[in-house]
């Protein structure tokens, strides 16, 4: 059984400032290892599950925040910033499930500590079909793409609500509670590991009832951006269209959910030049 794991910070037990996930700060190296066990509980619990093998996919920030020799599991390590499918690569058929591990909710939704949606400097909202989505929603397009189901999200409350309409039977492993965008009551790191371990093993124990993401197609996704002219350049991609009357509002359809996702990324990252 193969397990395919992309990886967060966020939604770390602790986590609730930026200078706490963002590498050169002084207290990164401090919660990258909270990171790491938090990562190590999922594999442990999905090999008690019965799963073999694993990759993990380090989707936050440099997407360089994980040991490599102290992952559990000998899983393989996929790092580097430069990923053509971003928070997905390396995802295929091949794969049994995909957790998505330390996620956190969406930049318009309730309240979540450290809420974004990919670029909190150039996105202000994303909703999938109409629904409102956070990381996991849009990442579930690639994961429908390939027929995996996704298993497995950890994070706060928000993060489990927000996942839950796009992918079925998602097992939650809720570690903390969002007071705001920056506090959380969160619990105790090895408490944490041990929802996510007990959660990770029911949610390979279960593979067998397991569905795909749930996401009709063709599939839309509307793209609220923080300012017009962020909006303007994105309907520069083909494939996205302006929204009439709302000047901060893109839109793009599409019948191929991997396409979708991949037009998706690339207004994150042509928008990110002038957002940074």
């Amino acid at each position: 059984m193969k397990i395919f794991i992309s990886s967060d910070m966020e939604g770390t037990a602790g986590v609730v400032d930026w200078a706490q996930c963002r590498p050169g700060q002084p207290e990164y190296g401090h919660y990258r290892v909270l990171l790491q066990e938090e990562v190590n509980a999922a594999i442990e619990g999905a090999q008690a599950g019965g799963a073999s093998r694993f990759l993990v996919n380090d989707s936050h920030s440099t997407m360089a925040n994980l040991r490599p020799e102290q992952l559990a599991g000998r899983a393989r390590y996929l790092s580097g910033r430069h990923k053509p499918l971003y928070m997905m690569q390396g995802l295929d058929g091949s794969f049994d499930g995909v957790f998505f591990v330390s996620y956190h909710g969406s930049m318009s939704g309730p309240q979540a500590t450290l809420s974004h949606t990919y670029n909190p400097l150039a996105i202000s909202e994303v909703r999938l079909n109409g629904v409102l989505a956070g990381e996991s929603g849009i990442n579930a397009l690639v994961a429908l793409a390939h027929g995996v189901p996704v298993l497995l999200v950890t994070g706060d409350e928000t993060t489990a609500a927000e996942a839950a309409p796009f992918c079925p039977g998602v097992v939650p492993a809720v570690v903390k509670s969002s007071v705001s965008r920056f506090s959380a009551d969160s619990l105790h790191p090895e408490d944490a590991r041990e929802v996510i371990r007990d959660a990770a093993r029911r949610a390979v124990e279960g593979l067998g009832s397991a569905r795909v993401p749930d996401i009709e197609l063709p599939a839309t996704l509307t793209v609220r951006m923080r300012n017009p002219d962020l909006a303007e350049m994105a309907t520069w991609i083909s494939g996205v269209e302006a929204v009439a009357g709302d000047p901060v509002t893109v839109r793009m359809t599409d019948d191929d959910p991997l396409r979708l996702y991949r037009t998706f990324v690339t207004v994150v990252l042509l928008t990110r030049g002038i957002a940074e």
